[in-house]
């Protein structure tokens, strides 16, 4: 049984859908835990005036009745309160005004592009769901993920590792759940207070010159079964589905495990995580190379995702562009920005993480109950002699 995520809506339409379809029944969820996901995705310093509009919350549509699932699909609708100031411009339905295109594409967005393979003339039409507004929408759904992972004792968690030149320094040790506590107190969620105040400054220096700022954020899941995912084929592989999901956030360019790309430059006898066995512990490793993960299947260790993140493509001084109308030489459209969204990309990071794991979940234990899906995961874990 396979969980499947579909969002719907546009960045200043009237709001976002997400429907989430093969989640079990009798699953508690609590308001206040999607709310919350929802308020951490616009904490940050450097995001713009968008953020004082929204405040965003969402509404369950379908699939939940009394705070638990019911088996079928659930639905979640964010509202756009900015679109009491875009009705014209975004209504679903034909207006009566003369409503301007757009034709000034932005280097770095889906505009130009998007308009050669749809067939329209308004860049509009491209960028109002091209946006990374629509992860609020992924957010909600994730957050409902989550809640299914909780109650397996999974635990998932994200920080920023890097604004544009400034990197936290590594960690000493294995990070773990209650490192966690504080993250969200950070102006910028980095656990390192030093390297925070960095951030600020140079986010703070940069925008000043009217550039945006990209980063690393690093994703964690504590509390996982051995053996999510499989080897068998290309595309049960959990890494390369972690991969596609986290590619998948708006400005996301590159992902790695583990120690990924650092890897590369070692030779063999410090790329891997030795095995070994005691009566107390069963088997166990000292390392965490691998991120969790190998041969495509979770190994029990946390699992560490990261994600970089390219500087944003709306700038405060556009970019040089062509009017796709007239080809004339332009200054790319300047819409209201963020300068930087690397803390708020973490937490997309998490939803985007959840849904794979509770998606990687569903497929092994399937259950049409949550507590038939508990008893599946507590028998294949006696099976091989697992010890949380």
């Amino acid at each position: 049984m396979a969980l499947r995520m579909i969002t719907a809506g546009e960045s200043h339409g009237p709001g976002l859908t997400c429907i989430l379809e093969g989640l079990p029944a009798g699953l508690v969820l609590q308001r206040e835990g999607i709310d919350s996901d929802l308020a951490r995705r616009q904490l940050g310093h450097g995001r713009g005036g968008r953020m004082k509009i929204e405040t965003d919350k969402a509404d369950l549509t379908g699939g939940v009745r009394h705070g638990h699932t019911l088996g079928g699909p659930v639905a979640l609708r964010v509202a756009n309160r900015d679109y009491a100031n875009w009705e014209e411009r975004m209504s679903p339905w034909p207006v009566e005004a003369e409503v301007p295109e757009v034709h000034l594409p932005r280097p770095g967005h889906a505009d130009l592009v998007g308009t050669w393979k749809y067939g329209l003339t308004d860049v509009r039409d491209i960028l109002e769901r091209a946006s990374a507004r629509e992860t609020a929408a992924r957010v909600a759904g994730g957050a409902v993920c989550r809640a299914f992972l909780v109650a397996l004792g999974v635990e998932v968690r994200s920080h920023v590792l890097q604004i544009a030149s400034v990197k936290a320094p590594a960690a000493e040790r294995e990070l773990t759940v209650k490192d966690f506590e504080g993250v969200d107190a950070s102006p910028v969620r980095c656990l390192d207070p030093e390297a925070a105040r960095a951030m600020v400054a140079e986010i703070d220096a940069l925008r000043k010159a009217n550039e945006s700022l990209g980063g690393v954020f690093e994703v964690l899941a504590f509390g996982l079964t051995p053996g999510l995912g499989s080897h068998i084929s290309w595309e049960e592989r959990l890494d390369g589905r972690i991969a596609m999901a986290m590619c998948s956030i708006q400005a996301v360019k590159g992902v790695s495990i583990g120690d990924g790309f650092d890897i590369a430059g070692r030779p063999g006898s410090q790329a891997h995580d030795e095995i070994f066995y005691s009566q107390q512990q069963g088997f166990y490793r000292t390392t965490n190379r691998s991120g969790g993960l190998e041969g495509g299947m979770s190994t029990g260790e946390p699992l560490v995702v990261r994600a970089a993140m390219k500087p944003l493509p709306t700038l405060t001084k556009p970019l040089r562009s062509v009017d796709t109308v007239s080809h004339e030489p332009t200054q790319a459209l300047r819409e209201r920005t963020d300068s930087c969204t690397v803390p708020a990309a973490g937490v997309v990071g998490e939803a985007m993480l959840c849904f794979v794991l509770a998606d990687a979940y569903r497929r092994k234990f399937g259950g049409d109950h949550i507590d038939d899906v508990k008893q599946a995961v507590r028998a294949y874990e006696e099976r091989i002699g697992w010890r949380r």
